[in-house]
């Protein structure tokens, strides 16, 4: 096991079998590509390794240029794509091949495909040494892999984790039981949502509203979204089974999350029993659930001050405010005594300066 910034990561593949893999994948090239000069564009930073070691194995004449775009930022994809290097302009009517050192969702690969698509090369061709076909969007086809690997965030061969560990001459896999798991309690007003996203940040967590999600799902109308409006119409409660696909998906959405900060659910024990079924078929668990406790009192004060910026009418009543809390105080309390019983149940002062209460909030976490 080693330790880059934060995060542990456990051996996952050997020098031995990387290079294996890069000689296959060379000799591959090398028989498609052996009557003429290619030119093996690698893309920065990653693939340096993997360039240096594919050329040192590859057989035949050949050219070298390099290409650099990013999307990466710790353990998640921003989504955005930028062109830091371009590539050379001597490909014209040559073979080219991309020499990518992983392929995981295709948007880095999109970006190199269309800084190629005003070019006038003589074919165009795609070689990954790490390949996650699983989350691949499959747009362009992958000319040559050298491994398969599954859904998991790797470091090493020139790969990084914040810039950190791209030197190592093995892979690594992000040791994943180090993740956490944390159900998130608050009467209305005592800052869950503010608390949410301070927390999300520092440990890498993602945030899942239940309102959020069903509200996404049914502005887009998914199949969720379509069953879960079907029971809303005719006044039904949304059966938990749905409610649960609907968290699944999201959970899958972020595979490279440390963890999950569930909010909104669950809300009965029931809820709770099937969270847990789930999580147990994904190997992993709630790790602690945290209420941020608070007196009534302070809390309609703050209520109706917030009331008067937002405009919400149930944030203006003090009796409606009162109802919720009672209506908070009944469902929680099954909840509170299942999580207790797992050793799981953890009260946080909900009162004082934020980062007080953020603080609070770390050292339980911190103690897991």
């Amino acid at each position: 096991m080693i330790q880059l910034g934060d995060k542990l990561f456990k051996p996952y593949l050997s020098e031995a079998q990387i290079l294996t893999a890069v000689q296959k994948m060379a000799e591959a090239v090398g028989a498609d590509y052996k009557d003429e000069t290619p030119i093996f564009v690698g893309v920065l930073n990653g693939s340096f390794m993997f360039v240096s070691d594919f050329l040192k194995a590859y057989p035949y004449p050949c050219e070298v240029s390099f290409v650099k775009l990013s999307s990466y930022q710790g353990l998640t994809s921003t989504g955005i794509v930028e062109t830091l290097l371009d590539v050379s302009e001597n490909i014209e009517g040559r073979s080219v091949v991309i020499l990518e050192d992983i392929i995981d969702t295709g948007r880095t690969l999109q970006q190199l495909v269309h800084l190629f698509t005003n070019t006038n090369v003589k074919d165009f061709k795609i070689a990954s040494l790490f390949y996650k076909a699983e989350i691949y969007n499959g747009e362009y086809t992958i000319d040559y892999v050298g491994l398969e690997i599954p859904d998991s965030f790797i470091v090493g061969y020139g790969l990084d984790y914040n810039e950190l560990g791209r030197n190592l001459r093995e892979v690594y896999q992000l040791n994943q039981t180090d993740m956490i798991n944390l159900v998130l309690f608050g009467k209305p007003g005592a800052g869950k949502g503010t608390q949410a996203g301070f927390l999300k940040e520092k440990y890498n967590l993602k945030h899942i509203s239940t309102g959020d999600v069903f509200r996404y799902n049914i502005k887009n109308n998914t199949k969720l979204g379509q069953l879960a409006k079907s029971y809303m119409d005719k006044g039904d409660l949304v059966p938990d089974e749905v409610t649960i696909d609907m968290l699944k998906d999201e959970v899958e959405k972020n595979p490279d999350a440390s963890g999950f900060i569930f909010d909104g659910f669950p809300r009965t024990a029931a809820q709770a029993r099937a969270l847990d079924n789930f999580l147990d078929t994904k190997e992993m668990q709630i790790d602690a659930t945290i209420a941020l406790e608070a007196d009534d009192d302070v809390l309609v004060a703050r209520l109706l001050e917030r009331g008067k910026e937002s405009g919400r009418p149930d944030d203006q009543d003090e009796n409606k405010i009162r109802n919720r809390f009672d209506e908070y105080n009944q469902k929680t309390a099954p909840l509170k005594e299942y999580y207790q019983k797992q050793g799981k149940f953890y009260a946080v002062n909900g009162i004082g300066d934020i980062a007080e209460i953020t603080a609070r909030l770390r050292a339980v976490i911190d103690s897991l």
